[in-house]
């Protein structure tokens, strides 16, 4: 039976850098043995060549034919301001050259992609893509679609700009289980080899890391790698990992902010795997030299295999919220935030605080079902720390409002893991998968007809 193939689309945020995740940030550079220096490959190309006539990318007019379809300047701008949001702003004239150039190399991904689920009559339709639209709008910017669309036309981009993102990714996904996913096999003796492995492995560590992929070859790697510096440059700057993942990797985990999942030691490419092991969650290392071109990596969490960890524990959480109206001084905030969380406290329960939080004109958000771990770092062990009924202290800014959370319930993880059969095979399997895939996008490039306006 094929197993479907994983799909989910991810919020944009950014992970916290630090000085150590820095020092690691060099380019690593794998020096060949005994190899001359290549000049092009198996190319004839001469030391010194003499250019007849200018091919300025930096003047030339963004709009691309691709197979019959047109991409215009209109489409690469109101992209590249979904980046520049999900980044704060925080991109300088000469890295937004740089970036509408990726965007339009990403933006003919999506086309071939689209083209090519139309051809094989596996298109996406417009309810579908509607769909995805709206569940994006209410769980990840917890705004309805008409909101959503306020904001993207607010920041420069559109509606439609997203909508043409979520058909791309549809679409490849669909491709995928069709024409790849199927003849994707992992026998049983090779999941409980697996299996076998990590049981060895228990109490070791294991590692959840992003990655952002970029392929090179010897005649395009000096380029690639400056690349990735300048992407690099940018996360350390507070860029979202997951945003420039979507835009810029090249492996098929993009569609999910380049998130690789669980991993343990020994499972990442000899030239990674080091690298990750000694990152703590938040850090970033990279541009790194790998088969094929070049990883920059993220270590979004870490655990021991096969142990129980407390912030595995699944919660049942209320936040309750204030916002401020404009104008409100620090101290007038301090004051209110502080009188805000005393009533919350004296609720003294879950079962009362709705009723305290509709007197104070407080907005609450049940979540019954919400592992620790994925909490934001500085509220993990506050929220461990709390008994039943009990709060944390209230956090937020002016800008944003300030919240409480009240734990409502906990359940604790077993003392002991076991592995997952059917998971240890998912994962095996999606990694064959985003090898194949890669290979396939490439097919679709090399056979892509291309007419760029002048």
């Amino acid at each position: 039976m094929t197993r479907p193939l994983r799909f989910r689309l991810t919020r944009l945020h950014s992970y916290a850098l630090s000085a150590a995740a820095l020092a690691l940030c060099a380019p690593v550079v794998v020096a060949a043995q005994d190899v001359p220096p290549t000049q092009g490959g198996n190319l004839a190309l001469p030391d010194n060549p003499v250019i007849f006539g200018k091919n300025d990318p930096n003047v030339r007019k963004a709009t691309v034919i691709i197979n019959g379809e047109v991409i215009t300047g209109t489409d690469i701008d109101q992209r590249v301001a979904l980046i520049v949001a999900a980044s704060g702003g925080k991109i300088g004239e000469e890295e937004l050259g740089r970036l509408r150039q990726q965007v339009l190399r990403n933006l003919m991904d999506e086309t071939l992609q689209i083209q090519e689920a139309r051809a094989q009559d596996m298109a996406v339709d417009e309810a579908e893509v509607d769909a995805s639209y709206e569940r994006i709008a209410r769980q990840n910017f917890g705004q309805d679609p008409k909101q959503l669309d306020a904001y993207l036309a607010k920041i420069g981009s559109s509606p439609n700009s997203l909508k043409r993102q979520i058909r791309g990714e549809l679409s490849w996904q669909r491709l995928l289980r069709r024409n790849v996913t199927p003849f994707v096999n992992v026998s049983e003796d090779e999941v409980r080899e697996n299996i076998t492995r990590q049981e060895a492995a228990r109490g070791s560590e294991e590692y959840r890391v992003g990655e952002i992929f970029l392929s090179a070859n010897p005649e395009n790697r000096d380029a690639v790698m400056q690349n990735a510096m300048k992407i690099v440059e940018q996360l350390q700057k507070g860029g979202s990992f997951v945003g420039y993942a979507r835009q810029f990797s090249e492996a098929s985990t993009a569609s999910v902010g380049g998130d690789l999942g669980w991993i343990r030691a020994g499972v990442l490419p000899p030239e990674l795997d080091p690298v990750v092991q000694t990152l703590q969650p938040g850090q970033l290392a990279g541009p790194i030299e790998v088969r094929g071109g070049f990883s920059i990596v993220v270590l979004i969490d870490k655990r021991k295999v096969l142990t129980a960890d407390p912030r595995d524990a699944t919660l049942n959480l209320k936040q309750i919220a204030i916002s401020f109206p404009a104008g409100t001084t620090e101290a007038q905030a301090t004051a209110r935030a502080q009188d805000f969380a005393a009533k919350i406290k004296a609720a003294k329960g879950c079962a009362a605080a709705d009723a305290i939080a509709g007197q104070l004109g407080a907005e609450v958000v049940n979540n019954e079902a919400i592992k620790a771990r994925d909490l934001p770092g500085p509220l993990q062990e506050l929220v461990l720390g709390l008994q039943l009924g009990e709060t944390t202290p209230p956090f937020g800014s002016i800008q944003d409002g300030v919240r409480v959370l009240m734990l409502c319930g906990r359940d604790d993880p077993k003392a002991g893991g076991s592995v997952n059969f059917e998971e240890v095979q998912a994962q095996l399997e999606d990694e064959r998968i985003n090898r194949r895939a890669q290979t396939y996008m490439r097919d679709l490039r090399r056979d892509a007809v291309i007419d760029y306006g002048d």
